[in-house]
């Protein structure tokens, strides 16, 4: 059986202990002892000892000034999110300004755009898309109660945009330029080409019928004709421009992304006239062909030489009365 060593480093630390709460507990009592030579004691001790613990205080110090760093960053971190947040709103804002000033300015664009003085305009907000992959149509907020009619155009602040193709009671469909149902009669400047503006369901509608092709540019003006009288002459379409098919299509100069208000025109029909006669008189009935050259007046000798001529060619082709009584006596 083996023999148990003896334990010294229990004693040992136990005396040590007790050491320290004592030299501990004798400094305590020197230091409240009030007196002039433990006073003096005391201040030279701290002139001799505590200058040269420095060394021992710089952790303390380094782990105060990491402690404040950390307070710091954590008040800069708040200001940093509250700032984000405050980015955030401005931003906001800032969106909402800009929105606000497009619609000020299609809202300007539409009022300085120059028309005819005669016609009159309607102006509506467009509320929502109508189209599908063959109709391309929007809403709009003014229907038979605002006056419209089927058939008038609407534009942008820029330019056409198509017409009205259905009126309810509040709001209104209007049939874009771009639908493949749509044609519209154009002229084409400074050529003064005519031309049938067809929608394709395409950004881009074709140029149709055109006389002269080869007079048309890429950068002419497009504008309505007013052919048929369902909208006004001179509203600007857009610019002509040659596709890659090399057919010329047209630009059209109304902003199609952003539709948002929408100028409705009050066009009228043009006026019917109902009797021609009092303009243009109507030839005679009997005469078909070019008038006939005006004949010279007769001389009097040409006119007895005429009675004579006439009463001669009368008895030829009559009988006498005198054979007829012959005639009727012998039978």
């Amino acid at each position: 059986m083996a023999r148990r060593s003896h334990d010294y480093a229990t004693p040992v630390r136990r005396i040590l202990v007790a050491l320290l709460v004592l030299v501990l507990f004798g400094m305590f009592l020197f230091w409240r002892i009030d007196s002039p030579r433990a006073e003096r004691m005391r201040a030279a001790f701290v002139d001799r000892f505590v200058p040269s613990l420095d060394w021992a205080m710089a952790p303390v110090t380094a782990a105060s000034r990491m402690v404040a760093g950390a307070q710091s960053y954590q008040r800069l971190y708040q200001q940093n999110q509250e700032l984000r947040r405050e980015l955030q709103k401005m931003s906001a804002w800032k969106e909402a300004a800009v929105q606000l000033e497009q619609e000020n300015a299609k809202l300007l664009a539409q009022n300085n755009v120059r028309l005819d003085p005669a016609l009159t305009s309607v102006s509506g907000v467009v509320m929502t898309d109508a189209g599908t992959a063959f109709r391309q149509s929007v809403l709009l907020n003014r229907g038979a109660r605002d006056g419209i009619l089927d058939g008038w155009a609407t534009m942008d602040g820029l330019g056409l945009v198509g017409r009205i193709s259905g009126v309810g009671q509040t709001t209104s469909r209007v049939m874009l330029l771009t639908d493949p149902s749509s044609r519209l009669p154009v002229t084409i400047q400074p050529s003064g080409q005519r031309a049938l503006l067809t929608g394709d369901n395409t950004p881009f509608p074709v140029l149709d019928f055109m006389e002269s092709p080869e007079d048309v540019r890429p950068g002419d003006r497009v504008i309505t004709s007013g052919d048929g009288g369902l909208f006004p002459p001179g509203l600007l379409v857009g610019q002509a421009v040659q596709a890659s098919d090399r057919r010329m299509r047209v630009r059209l100069a109304a902003d199609y992304g952003r539709l948002e208000f929408l100028r409705v025109l009050r066009s009228h029909p043009a006026e019917q006239l109902a009797d021609a006669g009092g303009l243009i008189p109507p030839p005679p009935p009997s005469f078909i062909g070019p008038p006939l050259p005006p004949r010279p007046a007769p001389s009097p000798a040409g006119t007895a030489e005429a009675a004579a001529a006439a009463g001669a060619v009368r008895a030829t082709d009559s009988p006498a009365p005198e054979a007829d009584r012959e005639v009727q006596a012998e039978d």
